[in-house]
């Protein structure tokens, strides 16, 4: 299936701005498939009788499989058009819920999660269409690029209320039948209104970039930042595992964190969607900002409010002062994500963005991934949260040093930031 053809003249045109709030609906139908595990985690642990650390294994294996399928589906988009990868997604999300309801053990649960929920299902509607959403707009690309991503967390702020709901009254297998069918139904007719191509933008030249005011810059992609491609990319690759790692603790463990604290599973889920709520907000405001500052500076801004949240949480343990910080962290950690697909399409040709935001959005899940393993077998070690959460604090403070490099580069040897926008 190949994509429609289109023109320049529908950058920013009413079907831009459709086609937008389209990928919202499917990021956030597409994003149940990995915020499932947050909520399911403590009746996975019961059902198959593992320890905590066992348990998240599914959440990893969610996170390692959303992630490669990100650089397999940003390929097939760059190559076939975004709906290619949409309608793959919304079979093996389909296919992968209804696999793991029937899942006779943890295994099998995990590879439905891997391999269809994440690798063939959630993937294609991250990174490809976060990619495919940057190449509609130019004036407002930070703030499209926002609420395209805020489907991510609003999947999580609604999955995990909604799933909840429905494991305690019906259990978790039947609610995982019921979520296949949904997204089988749902997420394919959707996809049709995706089938034309993007549009080919002025700046898709090897050697120019339109700068946040709309005007042209020499700007050298064979030298980005005044690197090399694969160094700036291993850098960003590198500040997306760790602040990620860092972000995961709060996200994957709140529910069993509020559980051993005494205030049950379903204090936990409603901080999580709390949290994932205020994620939403953040992610607005941060496109906001972006379109005024640039990706980089924005990414600095939410990696050190992130880490500020996360130390807060070393201090935190009654129930309204809980609410009170993971609604901060969720405010303060939600523009970080789409940053990252700001910079490569400020700073990299627009006929690789999609490889290129899959793989970096790859790192980014990996460390989530990484972490939410990292912190129950921590947990596991020591018999508290207390150290998981110093762990993650550490991450973030190699996010933060590395997107500082990168930002010196811009002010210093290396190509300059895209100039501020000024508000009109």
């Amino acid at each position: 299936m190949t994509a429609q053809p289109t023109s320049p003249s529908t950058i920013e045109s009413p079907y831009a701005w459709t086609r937008l709030f389209v990928s919202l609906l499917l990021m956030t139908i597409g994003g149940s498939g990995v915020y499932t595990v947050s909520v399911v985690l403590p009746r996975i642990q019961a059902e198959f009788g593992v320890a905590r650390g066992d348990a998240s294994l599914p959440y990893t294996a969610a996170m390692v499989g959303f992630g490669l399928g990100g650089i397999f589906m940003g390929r097939l988009a760059d190559r076939f058009g975004v709906i290619v990868p949409v309608l793959i997604g919304a079979v093996g999300l389909g296919g992968g819920f209804i696999a793991a309801g029937a899942a006779g053990s943890l295994w099998q649960f995990s590879a439905a999660q891997g391999l269809l929920m994440g690798f063939l299902g959630s993937a294609a509607t991250f990174a490809p269409l976060a990619a495919d959403t940057s190449k509609w707009f130019s004036r407002h690309r930070g703030i499209a690029v926002a609420i395209c991503m805020s489907g991510n967390y609003l999947a999580g702020a609604v999955w995990s209320q909604v799933l909840r709901y429905y494991f305690d009254t019906i259990g978790w297998r039947e609610t995982y039948f019921g979520m296949g069918v949904f997204c089988l139904t749902t997420m394919i007719p959707l996809a049709f209104v995706l089938r034309r191509s993007s549009p080919t933008q002025p700046d898709e030249v090897p050697v120019a970039a339109t700068t946040i005011n709309g005007s042209e810059a020499n700007v050298d992609r064979a030298r980005p930042l005044g690197l090399s491609p694969a160094v700036l990319m291993g850098l960003l690759c590198v500040a997306g595992v760790s602040c990620c790692l860092a972000m995961s603790m709060p996200q994957v463990h709140i529910v069993a964190y509020c559980g051993d604290l005494g205030f049950g599973a379903a204090r936990g889920a409603e901080m999580l969607s709390l949290m994932l709520g205020m994620g939403i907000v953040s992610r607005l405001v941060s496109g906001w900002i972006s379109d005024h500052i640039g990706g980089l500076k924005t990414l600095l801004l939410g990696s050190v409010l992130q880490g500020v949240a996360l130390l807060m949480f070393l201090f935190t343990d009654g129930l309204a002062s809980l609410y009170v910080v993971a609604g901060m962290f969720g405010l303060f950690q939600g523009g970080i994500v789409p940053s990252y697909a700001l910079i490569i399409r400020e700073h990299f040709s627009p006929t690789q963005v999609g490889a290129r935001v899959g793989t970096v959005l790859m790192c980014t899940l990996l460390g989530m991934a990484l972490g939410g393993w990292m912190c129950g077998a921590i947990f596991d070690l020591t018999g508290s949260y207390r150290a998981a959460f110093l762990n993650g604090t550490a991450w973030n403070l190699l996010n933060v040093f590395i997107v500082l490099f990168l930002l010196w580069r811009a002010r210093g040897g290396g190509q300059p930031m895209p100039a501020a926008r000024e508000l009109s």
